[in-house]
Parts: structure tokens; C-alpha cells; sequence
């Protein structure tokens, strides 16, 4: 039987619409880095070392979590390689096929949780599925077609999404032996060591330059507040959804993290926004509000139905 919402599901939708909002709006601070003189894999391997950083005293405090959560852990650490394999995509493929390749996301998350979960695949998450994916082509597809993998940045956005989803289910699943602190902890630390370790690749390969260390002082000055007052609360919002929600739910609140970017980014920096968008985003978000407003009424049912 399906259980009730509650007020901790209304918060983790919250959580992850503020998630989408934040990495919606994550490529202007990793513009200004890049425009500092870091190349893209340097700039998110800094986005990532810093809040990591900044994470580690966090640890101590955390220490039981480490002892009991056994398997439990991965989730966080699924979610940290998931986002490294997700920002490699971007480095190595074309933004838009990244994007769309990491957005099938829900699809592998709805089908963990009828497989694992045992949740229902209702009619409201077919139609969830059914929007985003018709935004998502609107929006896309006559820059990429149908982004089938081809490369190998298209297989780590398609790995990525499905190692989100992976790592989704298995902070849901471990709920109560470890909290959602710990699982960000893991999240920011491994999401740091992977993203390191793309962009020493992509330098081997020639296909970036490392900063300077005083490029690295320079930008560290400016950009401790971004970490400390976007990614470190976005990070904490990012895993606290799938603590209390379906992974394919998780997926669709995070969908709007496109409808924020292609709006910011036609307000700050001159981007396309034309008859495409304005018929895709809709769609989008209507695909990630789904199925928080089905969570609503059906809250308000069974409280009708519990004082008739």
C-alpha cells in the first residue's frame, strides 16, 4: 500500500527543486572560472575540490555513520561519481546530447523503484516520462537528433544518469542507518577525486591546460562564497531528495535544473530563447511538478476519506 505524504516528502520536493534551481544556475560561476583562466575540466575539478574541502571536519562528527552504514554508504558515493561522469560528458561530448543522455534519468529511476522498490508505475509517472521526453526533443533535437551514443562523452552523460539513479535508490533504500549529511559528505569528496582525476586525463590527452597557482589564488578569493552559499546547500539538497522519494521523482524535480539554465542563460548572457523553449520548458516543468502536485491530492484524499 502507498503510504501517505509527509511533511518530510513536501520538504525533500523542495529540497530537490532548489537542487535543479541551483545547477540551473551553476554554469555562470563556472563561466566566471573559466573566463579566469581555468580550462572546463579545471574549473569543475575547483568547483568540486573546494566544497569538498570544506566538508572534511564534517566527518568526525559523522564517524557512527561510517561504522554502521555498510552498503549504505554508496549512495553518496554513486551520487559523487555520478555528477564526475556527468560533467566529463559535458567536456567531452556536446553540451545538448550531455544533457538529454543524462535526463533519461528518470526512467532508470521509475523502473529501480517498481523493480526494487516495489512502486507502482502510475499513470501520472507515464506522463511525467511522457512530457519530459517531448520537451526534452522540442528543446534539443534539431541540434542533436537522437542522441544515441556515439562517443565517449555520450556514454559517461548515459552511465551518469543511470549511476544517479542507482545511487538514488540506495540512499532510499538505506534510509536510517545513515544520514543524508553523511551521504553529501561522500557525494562532494568523491565527486572532488573523480573530477580531479578527468581533468589530469583530459591534460594528458592535450585537451587542457593546467591554472597557474596563482590563478588558483586569485579565483579562491571570490569564489569561497559561491561555494559556501550555492554548492554546499545545493549539494545538501541534492542527496536529501531521494532520502524521502522515488528515483524517478528525484529525476523529474532535478529536470528543471534546464528550464532555470536556459532561462538564466538568455537573461545573463545573450543565449538562444526561441519558440523551441518556449514549448519545451513548459513541458519540462510540468513533468517534474507532476507528480509533487499528485503527492498533494492524494494527501488531501486520504485525509477527506480519514474524517468522513
Amino acid at each position: 500500500m502507498k503510504r501517505a505524504a509527509t511533511g518530510s516528502d513536501r520538504i525533500a520536493v523542495l529540497a530537490g527543486l532548489f537542487a535543479g534551481l541551483c545547477w540551473g544556475i551553476y554554469w555562470l560561476p563556472l563561466r566566471l572560472v573559466e573566463q579566469g583562466g581555468f580550462d572546463a575540466a579545471w574549473a569543475i575539478a575547483l568547483f568540486t575540490a573546494v566544497p569538498a574541502i570544506l566538508s572534511l571536519p564534517a566527518i568526525w562528527f559523522l564517524r557512527i555513520d561510517y561504522v554502521r552504514g555498510g552498503t549504505a554508504l554508496l549512495g553518496g558515493v554513486l551520487g559523487g561519481v555520478a555528477f564526475a561522469l556527468y560533467a566529463a560528458s559535458l567536456l567531452y561530448t556536446e553540451v545538448v546530447r550531455a544533457i538529454l543522455l543524462f535526463y533519461l534519468m528518470p526512467i532508470w529511476g521509475f523502473l529501480l523503484g517498481w523493480v526494487v522498490l516495489g512502486d507502482r508505475m502510475t499513470v501520472s509517472r507515464w506522463l511525467a516520462i511522457g512530457l519530459g521526453l517531448v520537451g526534452m526533443t522540442v528543446i534539443f533535437a534539431q541540434d542533436t537528433g537522437i542522441p544515441w551514443p556515439r562517443n565517449a562523452g555520450d556514454w559517461c552523460g548515459l552511465v551518469s544518469g543511470m549511476f544517479w539513479a542507482l545511487g538514488c535508490t540506495v540512499i532510499l533504500t538505506g534510509e536510517g542507518r545513515v544520514r543524508a549529511a553523511t551521504h553529501t559528505v561522500n557525494f562532494l569528496v568523491v565527486a572532488a577525486i573523480v573530477s580531479a582525476g578527468i581533468a589530469i586525463l583530459s591534460a594528458t590527452q592535450g585537451r587542457s591546460t593546467p591554472p597557474a597557482p596563482g590563478d588558483v589564488g586569485q579565483v579562491l578569493i571570490w569564489f569561497l562564497p559561491v561555494a559556501i552559499f550555492l554548492i554546499l546547500p545545493s549539494g545538501f539538497a541534492t542527496i536529501f531528495a531521494p532520502t524521502r522519494l522515488n528515483p524517478g521523482v528525484v529525476g523529474f524535480l532535478f529536470m528543471t535544473e534546464v528550464a532555470v539554465a536556459a532561462i538564466s542563460a538568455a537573461i545573463w548572457s545573450g543565449e538562444r530563447f526561441g519558440m523551441r523553449e518556449v514549448i519545451g520548458l513548459p513541458l519540462i516543468v510540468s513533468a517534474g511538478l507532476i507528480e509533487p502536485v499528485m503527492m498533494t491530492w492524494r494527501d488531501r484524499r486520504a485525509r477527506v476519506e480519514r474524517t468522513a
